[in-house]
């Protein structure tokens, strides 16, 4: 079971997914901002007081949580534009004993539903499964989070139960669905992933 994971981008058809570095800070911050809006109904880190301090302080704790093999963070650039922030996609462990690891996702508001984030998703599939050894991956989507469910469905991911008041977004207590992934499934769905250009 590897603890380490190759620091080198991995490519999609239309995206380059690297770790983060220092300098993404400003790229970062203007696409979060851009987008709080509708990641302030999922996520409780995009609050209304978003600030760079924030942004500064998730890309330091990627770099450490990287090295450390405890998490891993990609940005997510477009080939013909990699200077802009698009997104990020993350894949890190639950459970190294039972080789089980979670997924998360955003993907800019101007930018979605051109299937970025299921095309980013399917190739952090690969590096779970494939670099990391993973034997099982899960999703942890807000209910009526209707664009991240479509990714899961989209990817083959089965919908396995519901966690109540789940995560708290600002005074709110959400549930969110637990959607999974074995590797055998995922041998199976990759031809697919191949055939819609995801991978």
């Amino acid at each position: 079971m590897s603890n380490e994971l190759s620091q080198h981008p991995r490519f999609t058809p239309r995206l380059v997914l690297r770790p983060f570095r220092r300098r993404d800070v400003g790229p970062v911050h203007e696409a979060v901002l851009s987008s709080l809006a509708d990641l302030a109904r999922w996520l409780p880190w995009a609050a209304k007081d978003y600030s760079r301090t924030v942004t500064h302080q998730f890309v330091r704790d990627s770099i450490g949580a990287w090295g450390d093999g405890r998490a891993f963070d990609f940005a997510i650039r477009a080939r013909e534009d990699p200077d802009r922030h698009l997104g990020n996609v993350s894949v890190w462990w639950t459970s190294r004993t039972n080789r089980t690891g979670e997924i998360g996702y955003w993907v800019r508001s101007d930018m979605t539903s051109r299937g970025l984030c299921t095309e980013a998703t399917a190739r952090i599939l690969q590096v779970g499964f494939e670099e990391l050894d993973m034997h099982r991956v899960t999703l942890r989507i807000a209910v009526g989070n209707d664009a991240s469910e479509r990714v899961a469905q989209k990817l083959g991911f089965v919908e396995e139960g519901l966690l109540r008041d789940e995560v708290k977004v600002g005074a709110v207590w959400l549930d969110h669905t637990v959607w999974g992934i074995l590797e055998r499934e995922w041998r199976v769905e990759r031809a697919r992933y191949e055939a819609e250009a995801w991978g």
